[in-house]
């Protein structure tokens, strides 16, 4: 994978999902690494806000944001927060890591609700949160703007069960696609798939019923054979890729394809 690049000249990273696994992980490791955070989810970290850091140091800050409500998510876009956040930053991340893989079930056996909430969050969200990255609103000095969108195998294969995660996740990476024709100015995006992680999405998929999800046994075998990649081990491959040049050449990529690199 190629190293790092990007000088430690400010640099501001939103991480969607910041309180629990993958999200979690991202916002603790670019606080260790000097870059200011902005976690964006429906529950606070449990202990980063809480820790002591002097003034001067990397600063963290968090919103409670129900990302599956859109009109929430609108209102906070209009309230010029995220340009208070980025203000005096050089480089802006994005992480649209937040998500659900909900409903697993088979067509016809799926709540309404649940697919509506799946769409908004693993979709709509990270468009929205996109986009307004992308407006000259988001900042007058970031001359770097980067948007990770967290995608999945799920999103380049299909899976009994998981049609509305995979549709999502898909969704991400055709996005990612056409925003790269768009070829905007100071703006790079990837659909990056980290791999298996251990999270608790992955236990959810372990409760599954095998009716609802014919490959749990699958997913059982990787997590009782030590395969699964840990969330810090993930969220550093992720941040390697975001701050190289590589980033953004390509518009959807594999970290286990990039590590082979």
């Amino acid at each position: 994978m190629t190293a790092p690049t990007v000088t430690p000249s400010p640099i501001r990273a939103i991480v969607t999902g910041h309180s629990r696994g993958l999200g979690a992980a991202l916002a603790e490791l670019l606080l260790e690494r000097q870059i200011d955070v902005l976690g964006l989810g429906r529950s606070a970290h449990p202990t980063l806000a809480a820790r002591e850091r002097p003034p001067s140091a990397t600063q963290f800050k968090e919103t409670e944001l129900d990302l599956a409500d859109p009109a929430a998510l609108e209102r906070w876009l209009a309230s010029g927060a995220l340009r208070q956040f980025a203000h005096g930053a050089q480089c802006v991340l994005l992480f649209n890591n937040a998500g659900t893989v909900e409903p697993i079930a088979p067509l016809g056996a799926q709540d309404a609700g649940a697919i509506a909430r799946a769409i908004t969050l693993n979709v709509a969200a990270p468009m929205m949160l996109a986009n307004a990255l992308a407006s000259s609103e988001a900042s007058d000095e970031a001359q770097d703007r980067r948007i990770v969108h967290i995608s999945s195998g799920a999103a380049r294969s299909a899976y009994a069960g998981w049609s509305v995660y995979c549709a999502t996740k898909a969704a991400l990476d055709h996005h990612a696609r056409a925003v790269a024709q768009d070829a905007r100015p100071n703006v790079r995006i990837c659909s990056v798939a980290p791999g298996v992680v251990d999270t608790g999405m992955q236990a959810t998929i372990r409760a599954t019923g095998a009716d609802k999800f014919p490959l749990r046994e699958r997913f059982e075998q990787l997590k009782e054979s030590g395969q699964l990649a840990s969330p810090e081990h993930a969220a550093r491959q992720l941040i390697d890729y975001a701050l190289s040049d590589a980033f953004g050449a390509t518009p959807t990529a594999d970290v286990r394809e990039l590590a082979k690199g």
